[in-house]
């Protein structure tokens, strides 16, 4: 006669592959992780594309703990502001906390929802999408949202990895691996409004693996209203 009674043993070690699995994916986006991913996330040539300056108002999307959220802060200044949007409340609880400890006060968090960032209108220079965009379930809504938030001239950099097995895949086939290329999200941003003034679609590598080259494209927004 056979127990009903669970498998302990066997729910024991899938608990343990959930665990292991969520922080592979999800490890460079906690604090303790930073460090690491400083070695392979070249942060100042980001900041140097993007023309980030002192006293600007910027935007980090789907921004988590706050990796970049921290290096923009320092960038531009006490006279400056982030604008740090998640959709996760206790992401920014923790982005709060470590802003705390690193005493910097021009942080603003923002809970955001799946369609809409709830950014203000026409006050930031530039939106950092920091391997987000292909999370984004309505791309098209969020671009005209981001748009929406921009100065006249403000930017938009959007900065992800592609992973070589779906390189040449479609753009389904790229979010379902959290990937996505930049050919694709350049016809996006031409379909909202922007225009492509920078490209480096050699980053690096994201983790330090060659399979997964980093590359970014910054978008420029120029407005027809008078």
């Amino acid at each position: 006669m056979h127990s009903s009674a669970p498998n302990t043993k066997f729910l024991g070690i899938a608990l343990l592959l959930v665990m292991f699995t969520s922080l592979h994916v999800n490890g460079q986006y906690s604090a303790y992780e930073w460090e690491e991913r400083d070695e392979w996330m070249d942060v100042s040539r980001i900041m140097q594309m993007a023309g980030v300056d002192k006293g600007q108002t910027v935007a980090d999307i789907g921004c988590h703990e706050g990796y970049i959220s921290m290096y923009l802060a320092e960038a531009v200044g006490p006279t400056g502001q982030v604008l740090a949007e998640d959709i996760s409340n206790y992401r920014l609880e923790r982005l709060q906390d470590h802003a705390k400890k690193r005493d910097l006060t021009n942080i603003r968090t923002i809970l955001g929802t799946e369609a809409d960032p709830m950014l203000p209108a026409k006050t930031v220079d530039i939106v950092f999408v920091i391997d987000a965009y292909h999370e984004m379930k309505k791309p098209k809504a969020m671009l005209l949202h981001f748009r929406n938030s921009l100065k006249p001239g403000g930017k938009i950099v959007i900065l992800e990895k592609l992973k070589q097995h779906v390189r040449n895949k479609s753009r389904k086939d790229q979010t379902s691996a959290h990937s996505l290329g930049p050919d694709i999200v350049r016809k996006e941003l031409e379909s909202a409004g922007f225009k492509v003034i920078k490209e480096a679609l050699d980053l690096g590598d994201w983790e330090n693996n060659p399979k997964k080259k980093i590359w970014c494209l910054v978008g420029e927004y120029e407005s027809t209203e008078p």
